[in-house]
């Protein structure tokens, strides 16, 4: 990519697989463990370092031990969700991160209207790989630009 800014690439290397990479890019979160793994496979086949949550006490979790002088670019997570679903978890987000890019990814079209005022990107699943690596670039950017 065109360097992360911030985080250290060392880190990336020493991580193991099963802790959390703290140099992550993406945050996502979705309790079905095929789809969650299917995008992340997409997103690593487009350079991106992803880091998985099964739900969002865990996503929240993972984003305080990341800490806030290196946190992810965005957050992409699934509408329903056991526990927290979507609009609770990214109301909680909303509450640390007011600027965070998140998306939404959901099978209902009618849950789009839960997100009012969280300003979220909402899309309807299943959404193709091109589509999603799009917006993640789009969104990924905006972030870039409002930080410098």
């Amino acid at each position: 990519g065109n360097g992360a800014i911030g985080c250290t690439e060392a880190t990336l290397r020493e991580v193991e697989e099963s802790a959390i990479p703290m140099t992550a890019d993406i945050l996502l979160v979705d309790d079905n463990a095929i789809q969650a793994a299917t995008r992340k496979a997409i997103l690593n086949r487009d350079g991106r370092n992803v880091a998985v949550a099964s739900d969002g006490e865990q996503a929240l979790q993972m984003l305080e031990e990341i800490g806030t002088d290196c946190p992810v670019s965005l957050v992409m997570t699934d509408h329903l969700m056991p526990g927290m679903n979507g609009p609770e978890f990214v109301t909680r987000l909303r509450e640390q991160y007011p600027q965070m890019p998140v998306m939404v990814l959901s099978g209902l079209p009618d849950a789009e209207e839960q997100y009012t005022d969280l300003d979220v990107i909402f899309r309807v699943k299943p959404l193709p790989p091109e589509e999603m690596l799009d917006l993640v670039g789009e969104l990924m950017a905006r972030r870039v630009k409002r930080t410098a």
